[in-house]
């Protein structure tokens, strides 16, 4: 597998630069309806009421736009079958594949750490 190498200026590739693609892309992603939805996606292909669904709490409007999102930026493939209705699903392409592993070490963080976060909170609170 080749993985097609960022080939612009540096400064594209800046995330500390207000004007790089790399800070525009990693805002797009860094979002909890977007990593949910690459989390869910990342076990099998599922249609649009299928990930809502799965994903307790987003709202219609809001999966819409962060699929179209995921889908500009090539981590999403949406599939329209020439069905009546017509029968649409959604995978992840192979960058968003590679974009789970990071969203499942977001996860695993999220699970090692709650006890702790929550007494924190707790703590802080006070």
């Amino acid at each position: 597998m080749v993985t097609k190498q960022f080939s612009r200026s540096p400064k594209e590739a800046d995330l500390t630069r207000a004007d790089s693609l790399a800070r525009e892309i990693f805002s797009d992603v860094a979002n909890k309806w977007a990593f949910l939805i690459i989390e869910v996606l990342g076990e099998r292909t599922l249609r649009f009421s299928e990930l809502r669904n799965e994903i307790e709490g987003i709202s219609h409007k809001m999966l819409t736009q962060n699929l179209r999102m995921l889908e500009r930026n090539g981590l999403v493939e949406r599939n329209v079958h020439p069905t009546v209705p017509p029968r649409v699903e959604y995978t992840l392409t192979e960058p968003g594949q590679a974009l789970r592993g990071t969203v499942d070490g977001m996860c695993g963080w999220t699970h090692q750490y709650l006890g702790h976060i929550e007494a924190s909170r707790r703590r802080f609170d006070i």
